[in-house]
């Protein structure tokens, strides 16, 4: 299996100093695409994400995906030596990540100047849960009180129920490919400028949660209305809603345009409803939803899943079965894109996981290993990177730097 660096970001080094999941994930979304990612873990200890379940013979399955394609090494950077070798590998790379509380690395001696003076075009990224400033910024931040207070959690559920998490740090994700693409943005920036002079970038979870929920600030701010839970309506088209088929399966309806309600009344076999004043308009269809809901439930309820999605897909509607991951792997389509790719793992020599995303024509990336033990790669970082001697790493490894 082909392990060389591919992609339309080859050449990049990344430095990877960061824990858990979103900042580990935006280098690997980079890792993806040709970039060089060195992770440096606390000998020892180790990212607290290898003690995330689930695990397979004492192997951490999510550490594997979350960390892909890196090298694994290990570096107290808390020491003084061990910071002298990781300025060193800051002149080195060109983008640092890290997720310490606001003023860590400062305390440690290593504040922006001082990274910018071993390397003044270094773009760092720093995410926290709620900036480098304000009354907050050195607060502790989960996945789930950025969805919390971001506003995502408030909208999600049912109107006569608590609200709802989604039962996966969807924030932290979201966290990740923010801070891939303002990585990538940084670099333009620093490269178009055409001056000795990095970036440092200020990714607040909160506040990139905040940012996807696009319509919804200014919702409040021009009607001074806030959005409730509608559990799995949909407040701006109709029909739109969760449905049992006759064999107790899910699926989940769609459509806002006049074109995509013929389709979707075609599929039912009812299509004279578009001619129906109430359902003339998006806006009038939203107004009798509980009638479309009869209308659509009751057809689905009648039918099994097999013939839902076949009547669906013969009229153009546009409606899906709702998944687990035992289906997601079965798709046709899914498989037919090679969403889901074996990877090599230095544990179960093959897992599988998802592929790369987007798709490039030209410089497609690819994974080069599923992520590796602690400091499965010092050799590379220290003898090829730095170039230090045997004895040189052993001494440090014997003084706990390394």
């Amino acid at each position: 299996m082909n392990t060389k660096a591919a992609g339309p970001l080859t050449g990049l080094k990344i430095l990877d100093i960061a824990t858990i999941i979103a900042g580990p994930m935006a280098g690997t979304l980079l890792a993806d695409f040709g970039a060089e990612v060195v992770k440096l873990e606390l000998p020892g200890v180790g990212d607290g994400l290898r003690g995330f379940p689930p695990f397979k013979e004492g192997k951490p399955l999510w550490w594997k995906v979350t960390n892909r394609g890196k090298y694994h090494g290990t570096l107290d950077l808390r020491k003084d030596e061990g910071a002298k070798l990781f300025l060193e590998l800051v002149s080195k790379t060109d983008v640092l990540i890290e997720n310490f509380r606001p003023g860590t690395l400062d305390r440690w001696g290593l504040d922006i100047e001082t990274l910018w003076k071993a390397n003044p075009k270094l773009v760092v990224l720093r995410v926290s849960g709620f900036g480098q400033d304000g009354p907050m910024s050195g607060q502790p931040g989960f996945a789930r009180i950025f969805e919390a207070m971001g506003g995502l959690t408030h909208i999600t559920g049912d109107p006569d129920r608590p609200p709802v998490h989604t039962g996966y740090p969807m924030a932290d994700s979201i966290g990740g490919v923010f801070g891939a693409f303002s990585i990538c943005a940084a670099l333009l920036g620093v490269v178009r400028s055409g001056r000795d002079e990095g970036e440092e970038i200020d990714l607040a979870m909160t506040e990139a949660v905040l940012r996807t929920l696009e319509s919804l600030a200014i919702e409040y701010d021009q009607l001074g209305q806030v959005r409730e839970r509608v559990g799995n309506k949909n407040t701006y088209s109709a029909p739109s809603d969760v449905y049992m088929t006759a064999d107790k399966r899910y699926v989940s309806l769609a459509g806002s345009t006049n074109r995509t309600f013929r389709y979707n009344t075609a599929s039912i076999g009812r299509p004279e409803l578009v001619d129906d004043p109430r359902f003339a308009t998006n806006g009038a269809r939203v107004e009798n939803v509980k009638e479309l809901d009869r209308i659509f439930g009751g057809w689905i309820a009648s039918h099994t899943l097999e013939e839902v999605i076949a009547a669906f897909r013969k009229a153009n509607g546009t409606i899906a079965p709702i998944y687990g991951m035992d289906q997601v792997f079965q798709d046709e389509q899914f498989q037919a894109r090679n969403a889901i790719v074996s990877v090599r793992d230095e544990d179960f020599g093959q897992v599988r996981m998802q592929g790369l995303v987007p798709r490039f024509r030209k410089t497609p990336g690819h994974i080069r290993w599923a992520a590796k033990g602690l400091g499965a790669d010092n050799d590379y970082v220290y003898k090829e990177l730095l170039g230090l001697s045997d004895q040189e790493i052993e001494t440090y490894r014997s003084q706990g730097i390394l």
